[in-house]
């Protein structure tokens, strides 16, 4: 039997990030402690300034622009596209990163996980969505306020801004309905 577990905004611990230039929320993980161990970890950054990111060896990063004018990141030397809010763009946790602020402060969306331990799939869906999965994970993301989910054998959950709803256990496919632009996250232990 899958679980369902509604995570608010306003509960997500701050911790510093490992290079300490800065801080995240994090957002869920699925194990570990502290910035070490676990096989992935959804997290929001607030990012003041252009500079470095924290290296993560041995793990994939997909992050996004929530809130800001964009960022424009340096991957080993080879510069990205502009990064626009809900544009998602992934690279190895092990590159030297770096990133230039398109105008002022940002806030951006991060999943890192462990592609050898997890497959991990990240999309935006706008608005309106019937999204069927079969992954063993499922996050769903509101990026606005009064985003309502409705999972099959599930009471509907209605999320606020950055809140996230979390459903593990799942081992079949499942149907669900989003009225509200949100992040789906499907991981699946390899």
């Amino acid at each position: 039997m899958s679980s369902l577990t509604l995570l608010r905004a306003a509960d997500y611990p701050r911790m510093p990030w490992k290079n300490g230039g800065g801080s995240t929320e994090e957002i869920t993980r699925d194990g570990g402690a502290g910035l070490e161990g676990f096989g992935w970890r959804l997290s929001i950054a607030d990012i003041a300034e252009s500079g470095g990111f924290s290296s993560f060896a041995g793990y994939q990063r997909v992050i996004s622009v929530l809130q800001g004018d964009g960022m424009r990141l340096m991957v080993d030397g080879q510069a990205s596209r502009e990064l626009l809010a809900f544009d998602a763009f992934a690279f190895s946790g092990e590159s030297a990163v770096s990133c230039n602020l398109l105008g002022g402060p940002i806030r951006d969306f991060n999943l890192i996980y462990a592609p050898q331990r997890f497959a991990a799939r990240l999309q935006w869906l706008p608005g309106e969505s019937r999204v069927y999965s079969s992954a063993q994970t499922l996050l769903v993301f509101a990026a606005h306020e009064r985003v309502r989910v409705k999972v099959a054998g599930h009471a509907e959950q209605s999320l606020g801004r950055y809140d996230c709803l979390r459903l593990d256990g799942n081992h079949g496919l499942l149907e669900f309905e989003v009225s509200g632009q949100i992040c789906l996250i499907e991981l699946t232990e390899r």
